[in-house]
Formats: structure tokens, C-alpha cells, sequence
């Protein structure tokens, strides 16, 4: 019986991966890993992604078990695009301080406020936030279904507070109100570190995700013209693969979770991609760890419910944003 890896132990994590892969077959269960899950569980995915993407796989792959090496929202998703499938998440600790800085209360109270309004929710949020909204979005798609909605009409924009203000000024839409809510992750990449490493690195190119607190302090680089504009993108993680696997830069300098850093350099090995903060880690992205993943394959464990009234609005509003186009890697 295989044991967790270590990381230094090829054998180890060989072994590990041929038993993950074994009682993965024998479930009939496929193994789906975001991109800013540990290495070790992105390598011996079946598939790898961002969030959406990955809970629309899941709807779409003939299996019975979907393991969602994520966090809860995503998790949840997969149930509510696969209401069929057994959904699994290896520990069901693993949340997201950017889903909890709203609640399906607050949405109402929020909607209460400004009647006749179209609420908008970025898919980092929970089924039961999803079921009170009118459609969910990805950072890939959000100006595009922001768009798809009458110009006069008012729009609440939920919950992360710097990709509703990238919204605005790329829709130049002047009616959203945003829910002040962020990813204590991309929030702590600021301004002021991306600046650093940008008068460090004045060759390297840079990805900022949309959800960051640097995001503005990107465009405002570009304005000024102390960075020149083909440098610089605002990119969802699945718009930094697509871009990574076509630069031919010598750096690149990244501005969201180092867990993104593992896809990066796997599609692009002549390229150095660095982050902009070190520091910038979820810890319940790593909660999923090489033991929970096997056990979780054991015993079944970790096991996602979500009932049919919340799933089937929840599900409404994900359609509808699917309706209007998401592009193949889109996502958060």
C-alpha cells in the first residue's frame, strides 16, 4: 500500500501515483485538480484547470465519481453542472476567503435595496449564493456578460471587489455597484510589490490576474507609459496558459497564487515565470494533500451535497452565463 510522497522521493511519488491511478479506475472516478493545487496533485490528475472549466468537464467525462482537488464553491459546482455524479472533495475544510465575504442573506438584503436590479455573481461563490443571483461569470467573461445586459439597467456585482472594478473600467459601465469583497490572496499582491518587481525585471513580461489588488496599479504602468502595453496583461489563470504556451520571453513575472506557476512552466520550459509575491499562497488550496487524496479514494470520503432547489437555481444562473459564451479556457 503506498504511503504519501515525499517530495524528494521519486520513487515514492511514483508508487503513490500508480496507487492514486489504481483506486481511481476502480471507483470509476476521475481526478480533477486546480491549478493552484500542490504539484504532486496537479501531476497525477487526470485533468488540470481552473474552475469552471474543470466543473464542466465533470459534467461531460463518463464517470461515476468526480474527486475535486479544489475548494468547496468548486466542488459544489461540479454537483450542481453533475447532479448525478458522486462528488468528492478530499477535505471539506478546504473553503475560500473570497465565497465567505458574502452570504445568500446578504444577497437578498443587497438585492432588497436596489430593486429591479441584475445581480451578477462571479463563480468564486457558494450554491446558495448562486441560486439568489441572475447570472454567474467567470473573470474571463465577465465583461462580456456585463455587456449582454442592457445599458440602463442597474447591476449588483458580487463578491470580489477588484475584478468588479476591472469590469467597470474595461465596460466603462458606470451603473454596477460592488460588493466589497476579496481573495485575501490576490489581495495582499499590491500595488506596491508589483511595482518592485516590475523596476527589477524591466525586460519581463507580466500576467495579473483581474482579482488581484495590483490590478489597477498594472494599468496604471501602462497609462503612464512606465511599462510598455504589450507587456503587461490582465488574464484569467486559463488566458496565462494560453499566453504562456505562446511567449517567447525570457521572464515572465506572475501576479496571482504560486500554485500557477507549476502549469506555467509546463507549458512553457524556455521561459522563467516568477511571482510577483512569494508569499501569495492558499493555504486551503493545499489542504488538499497527498494522504487526504488517497484516502479520500479508499473510503469514499468527503462527500458533496447540495439540495435540488438550491442546485436547480444555482444552475440557472450558470447557464445563463454559459449561454453567452465561455471561452475554452476561461475561468476565474
Amino acid at each position: 500500500m503506498a504511503t504519501a510522497p515525499a517530495a524528494a522521493d521519486t520513487a515514492t511519488v511514483q508508487d503513490w501515483a500508480a496507487e492514486v491511478r489504481h483506486l481511481a479506475a476502480e471507483r470509476n472516478a476521475v481526478i480533477l485538480a486546480h491549478n493552484y493545487q500542490r504539484p504532486e496533485i496537479q501531476d497525477v490528475a487526470h485533468h488540470t484547470g481552473d474552475s469552471l472549466a474543470l466543473s464542466r468537464l465533470a459534467a461531460e467525462v463518463d464517470a461515476d465519481t468526480i474527486v475535486f482537488c479544489g475548494v468547496h464553491f468548486m466542488a459544489e459546482t461540479a454537483k450542481i453542472l453533475s447532479p448525478e455524479k458522486t462528488v468528492l472533495l478530499p477535505d471539506l475544510n478546504a473553503g475560500c476567503s473570497l465565497a465567505d465575504t458574502i452570504t445568500a442573506e446578504d444577497v437578498r438584503a443587497w438585492r432588497a435595496e436596489h430593486p429591479g436590479a441584475v445581480v451578477v455573481a462571479y463563480v468564486n461563490t457558494s450554491a446558495a449564493v448562486k441560486a439568489e443571483t441572475d447570472i454567474c461569470c467567470t473573470s474571463s467573461n465577465a465583461a462580456d456578460v456585463i455587456r449582454s445586459i442592457p445599458e440602463e439597467q442597474e447591476i449588483l456585482f458580487l463578491p470580489d471587489q477588484f475584478l468588479g472594478a476591472h469590469v467597470k473600467r474595461v465596460t466603462g459601465r458606470d451603473n454596477i455597484h460592488v460588493w466589497m469583497g476579496e481573495c485575501h490572496v490576490h489581495a495582499g499582491i499590491d500595488g506596491h510589490s508589483l511595482r518592485e518587481r516590475v523596476n527589477s525585471e524591466p525586460d519581463a513580461e507580466v500576467y495579473v490576474h483581474p482579482e488581484c489588488g495590483c490590478a489597477t496599479s498594472a494599468l496604471y504602468l501602462v497609462g503612464s507609459g512606465a511599462v510598455p502595453e504589450d507587456r503587461v496583461k490582465v488574464l484569467s489563470t486559463g488566458g496565462m496558459l494560453s499566453a504562456a504556451e505562446e511567449s517567447t520571453a525570457d521572464k515572465v513575472l506572475v501576479a496571482t497564487e504560486t500554485g500557477m506557476l507549476h502549469q506555467l512552466r509546463g507549458v512553457n520550459p524556455d521561459t522563467a515565470f516568477e511571482p510577483v509575491n512569494s508569499r501569495a499562497e492558499c493555504h486551503y488550496m493545499k489542504m488538499i494533500t497527498a494522504d487526504k487524496l488517497l484516502t479520500t479514494l479508499r473510503k469514499g470520503t468527503g462527500e458533496i451535497v447540495v439540495d435540488d432547489e438550491t442546485a436547480a437555481r444555482a444552475r440557472r444562473s450558470v447557464e445563463r452565463m454559459v449561454a453567452i459564451g465561455t471561452p475554452s479556457r476561461g475561468g476565474e
